[in-house]
């Protein structure tokens, strides 16, 4: 069955650490993160305080998505917030390998995004040191947009090239119970969805109808 990663960007703020505890017993399987510097992307978000904060009101994975164009300054940061797998975007300014090496010195996962008009074959170098491809299926930098069509054809690409490597594929943006059940048939391991779950309690039925998509 696929899993499902709520976003916090679309939760209350003011309540967040009572929205983690919701999301636990509402049944998600890790909690996604979305971190933005204004520069990477035209919005900001979180700090590693804010993450450390929530870090004890769950044991789910955190998943911290550095939508940054400069991450590797920050990493140690996050990890020692309580990150549990660092995904960065592919098209940082930072040398990839390095940041992978990083965070894999630590003992995290780490995972690598890409943006809607990159080519997933730019991932082949990476896939064997990596635990996870996120695709973007928006723009980064906001949440609530709509699904990207052509982002199943990507899923269906990575799959192959990933082959019998270990690496997960998730999805994030526009998921619903429309779009989730094409990308699981794609190919995708983890949805990630915010404003499908956020915005339509109660939260375990809405995630539960994307597991069951």
């Amino acid at each position: 069955m696929v899993q499902i990663a709520p976003s916090i960007l679309s939760a209350d703020f003011a309540q967040l650490g009572a929205e983690v505890v919701a999301l636990e017993k509402a049944g998600a399987d890790l909690i996604h993160i979305d971190v933005m510097d204004g520069h990477f992307v035209p919005n900001l978000t979180f700090g590693a305080p804010v993450i450390r904060d929530i870090r004890s009101y769950t044991t789910l994975p955190f998943d911290v998505h550095l939508m940054m164009t400069n991450p590797i300054r920050y990493i140690p940061d996050f990890i020692r917030a309580g990150a549990d797998m660092i995904t960065v975007h592919l098209e940082a300014n930072d040398d990839i390998e390095t940041l992978i090496s990083l965070v894999k010195k630590e003992g995290k996962k780490v995972g690598l995004s890409i943006r809607p008009s990159t080519s997933v074959s730019r991932l082949l170098p990476y896939l064997p040191m990596i635990d996870m491809v996120l695709v973007m299926s928006v723009e980064p930098g906001f949440g609530g947009q709509s699904f990207i069509p052509n982002s199943l054809e990507k899923i269906v690409q990575l799959k192959d090239l990933i082959g019998r490597k270990k690496v997960q594929i998730s999805v994030d943006g526009g998921i619903n119970d429309i779009t989730a059940p094409a990308c699981k048939l794609a190919g995708a391991d983890i949805l990630v969805a915010g404003s499908y779950i956020f915005k339509h309690p109660p939260y375990a039925t809405q995630i539960d109808k994307l597991k069951r998509a």
